[in-house]
């Protein structure tokens, strides 16, 4: 049986989701609960590969099953094996040839900045503390540069395994939720690092210089890339 699983996680107390020797990720985590959990599982394949302290609202993973609990127990029963910060939301037989990373359509994030002037226990972790100065207007001019196709290899680390730099963003917007600035981003896929490096950048340049680096210009001609725990893995979306 082929099944869908949907996860939230709280990336802290994770280095990343794929799994690192003698280290703990999100992966590593939950191959120990599926082994408890069912006799035989294989093939399993995830939405997007996040890394050390990023976070997932809505993660998505497929595997092969054999035996164990029925789809409708199977979020009870990894629960239970699961470490409090990783929880399956859902899970559901799917098509055979479905597959949680090259079935997907779309991804959405969303990257989180605390703008008190002073910090919150809550929020540590979970959001940029960044109480500077910061033109909301030009980030919202900047956001609605990013739709459409562009080559974003400006925003990805310059030693890199992606053979194609171009993605195309179909909804991009910055939000003001009381104390916390949001961007709220969707593409068809996305590079590593590249929602982290486009934030730290429209926080730095003007949108003029956004506009000319997504034409393909080098990473050395971006901005910072902001930290990795404001960032969360909103929801997959498939055709």
């Amino acid at each position: 049986m082929k099944l869908r699983l949907t996860l939230e996680y709280d990336g802290t107390p994770f280095y990343g989701w794929a799994v690192q020797p003698g280290l703990p990720t999100v992966e590593g985590a939950l191959r120990d609960a599926l082994g408890r959990v069912f006799p035989h599982w294989d093939g399993l394949a995830v939405a997007g590969r996040t890394d050390t302290g990023v976070h997932a609202r809505g993660q998505v993973v497929s595997l092969d099953v054999e035996g164990g609990p029925p789809p409708e127990r199977v979020p009870a029963a990894l629960n239970a094996e699961l470490p409090d910060e990783i929880a399956v939301a859902a899970a559901a037989e799917t098509a055979a040839d479905f597959h949680a990373r090259f079935s997907a359509s779309s991804r959405s994030y969303r990257y989180r900045i605390w703008r008190r002037a002073v910090p919150s226990p809550f929020e540590l972790g979970r959001s940029w503390w960044n109480p500077r100065p910061i033109d909301e207007a030009r980030l919202a001019e900047a956001a609605d540069l990013l739709l459409g196709r562009h080559d974003f290899r400006a925003f990805t680390p310059t030693e890199t395994t992606h053979q194609a730099f171009v993605r195309e963003v179909t909804s991009a917007a910055w939000f003001r939720r009381g104390d916390a600035l949001e961007l709220e981003i969707t593409a068809d896929s996305f590079l590593r690092h590249m929602v982290r490096t486009l934030v730290g950048t429209m926080l730095e340049l003007a949108p003029e210089d956004l506009a000319r680096l997504l034409e393909g210009a080098p990473r050395s001609e971006a901005g910072s890339t902001a930290p990795p725990w404001g960032l969360y893995l909103e929801r997959v979306d498939y055709a």
